[in-house]
């Protein structure tokens, strides 16, 4: 189900968009974007709809901010505006497409449909997790190597996803991706708000940029929070034996364990690499080095200087 955001203090016109969206769409409203940011965080809706007649400069700057941020830049956002007010100044408000108030009743549901259906042309959205994918995450840590950033690459992936997967099915797995990537989205802004990106290249397999001096501190908090809430995803009687019976990729059967998370990472300083290919695979090799430790656990490309 699509999810659409409403900010507005007009409960009018938070109940004209919940009668214009179909089944297929869900509505959730908040009357300012600070009090939005969590959920939208959380869930990455579909599309977000603005009231600008009842936004103040605090909304206007947060919004701004939020489409700023290379994981949220395709974000479709339609924004409601005064009868009488002029054309929006591009400039100053990031948006997608306007409607006016007098309009709502005959356009709103063709402007939903519109930017949807763009939203949903723009490949580079992991339908499943709403982040960036492979082309945008490569054109994120290129930039930063043209423009001699310092900063971390961080590699994570689930072990012993696809026995979990064929065990329990693709509904459960994907849930448990999606969780996956919330809770590395959630810790990454929490902890680095500006200048973080968050990226899933497909599967199981997601990244993070942020600052060397953040990276432990976030990949721990990552490792923590998903030991704690993984075993939730299992059947009663798996957790408590803390295994659960599946085929290897041999199409063996066997025992896995309660699956768990492993973080490479590796840094980029000023001319150490040309390009984003180099510096994946070291963080994908790093990946495979912490896959072979029992538990969830990152390992550091220990190569440069403390």
């Amino acid at each position: 189900m699509k999810t659409i955001v409403v900010i507005s203090r007009d409960v009018s016109l938070v109940e004209m968009a919940r009668s214009t969206c179909g089944c297929e769409e869900s509505v959730v409203a908040f009357d300012t974007v600070q009090s939005a940011l969590d959920y939208i965080y959380n869930a990455i809706p579909n599309l977000l709809v603005i009231d600008m007649l009842s936004a103040d400069l605090l909304s206007v700057r947060l919004l701004n901010t939020l489409k700023s941020d290379p994981i949220f830049s395709q974000l479709p956002v339609i924004a409601i505006i005064d009868d009488d007010s002029g054309i929006l100044n591009w400039d100053e408000i990031i948006v997608e497409d306007f409607v006016r108030k007098r309009d709502l009743l005959n356009d709103l549901k063709m402007r939903l449909n519109l930017c949807l259906a763009r939203s949903e042309r723009i490949v580079e959205i992991n339908p499943l997790t709403r982040l960036p994918g492979n082309i945008s995450i490569n054109k994120q840590i290129q930039e930063r190597i043209d423009r001699n950033i310092d900063f971390a690459l961080a590699y994570a992936d689930l072990d012993n996803f696809k026995p979990f997967n064929d065990a329990y099915g693709f509904s459960r797995g994907d849930d448990v991706i999606k969780m996956s990537a919330r809770i590395i989205l959630n810790i990454v802004k929490n902890g680095q708000g500006v200048g973080s990106f968050v990226g899933h290249i497909g599967g199981d397999d997601l990244v993070f940029i942020v600052d060397r001096a953040t990276v432990e501190t976030i990949s721990q908090e990552i490792i923590d929070s998903f030991d704690r809430i993984i075993p939730t995803f299992y059947d009663p009687e798996d957790r408590r034996k803390g295994h659960i019976e599946s085929v290897d990729r041999q199409g063996a059967k066997r025992t896995f364990p309660i699956m768990t998370i492993s973080i490479g990472i590796t840094f980029s300083r000023p001319n150490r690499f040309t390009h984003y290919g180099q510096i994946t695979q070291m963080a994908a090799d790093l990946k495979k080095q912490a896959k072979r430790y029992h538990g969830s656990c990152y390992r550091i490309d220990k190569r440069l200087p403390s």
